[in-house]
């Protein structure tokens, strides 16, 4: 009676917890749906404009970020998903594998942003030049940018001549255009009471000398505003760092586990 007992509860046994198992692939299912809703959006943002003929902006598009971001997410979630529902380790190592390139990357990232901040803002600097360039070329660019100078009540990267850059508010005396010498209204300090936004209130603002501009637009560069902010929130840089950083250590952990026990299983049956 005994022996029997013990043969049932052998046939029984498994090394798989189903609690890791089933968490494992909630846990991408969540995600993989989420990447979807990003490559969606990110589509959707480059249909809107498919008259957009500007190369040079290609890098640094927002609804391409968007797709890559969403694509590259969809085929990790995908591997978890699957290979949690199907115990299939090949999956589950690809997975765990894409997720701790992609976590190394995210840190070596921080840690070189950290000791070279000097080069990072030189790299970050010609980001914002060639987004200032294209002002006018890209929509999504040009929202962009308004939200970020709004936002950190900043213009331009340096300071607001950083304008001079775009075609449009070059202040060369050469330049035909209406809008030469101008800011986009995104630097502009709002007036109080003001319900309907002066689009022309960066005008000429250019000509004009430092304490002259701060009368009527944020004259600050955005790369000091962007080093302050971050000083004075460090608890919530922190916060999100984390936020980033523990989804992709809990998925390395779990899938790892689950390999582990999905091994033993095999093992137990061979």
């Amino acid at each position: 009676m005994d022996r029997k007992l013990n043969l049932n509860r052998a046939e029984t046994f498994s090394f798989i917890n189903p609690w890791i198992r089933y968490f494992l692939f909630f846990f991408s299912f969540l995600f993989w749906v989420f990447s979807l809703l990003i490559v969606a959006i990110g589509v959707y943002a480059k249909v809107q404009k498919a008259t957009d003929t500007v190369r040079d902006t290609f890098l640094i598009d927002p609804a391409v970020i968007l797709i890559v971001v969403g694509v590259v997410m969809f085929f990790i979630t995908f591997c978890g998903c699957i290979g949690a529902l199907r115990e299939n380790i090949r999956l589950l190592k690809t997975f765990s594998f894409s997720l701790t390139l992609v976590f190394l990357t995210q840190l070596a990232i921080a840690i070189l942003g950290f000791f070279y901040s000097d080069q990072t803002r030189d790299a970050l600097g010609k980001f914002v030049k060639k987004a200032i360039v294209h002002y006018r070329d890209d929509l999504d660019l040009q929202n962009l940018m308004d939200y970020i100078q709004k936002e950190f009540k900043c213009c331009g990267w340096n300071n607001y001549t950083d304008w001079s850059w775009n075609v449009y508010f070059n202040c060369t005396h050469g330049n035909p255009s209406t809008e030469r010498c101008a800011v986009p209204f995104s630097c502009c300090t709002p007036v109080p009471g003001e319900a309907v936004i002066n689009t022309m209130c960066g005008f000429g603002v250019q000509t004009q000398k430092y304490l002259e501009a701060t009368k009527s637009i944020y004259p600050v560069g955005c790369a000091d505003r962007a080093v302050m902010w971050i000083e004075s929130h460090l608890l919530l840089v922190g916060a999100l760092a984390l936020g980033l950083a523990l989804p992709q250590i809990a998925g390395i952990v779990l899938s790892q586990i689950l390999i582990s026990q999905i091994q033993n299983e095999i093992s137990s049956v061979l």
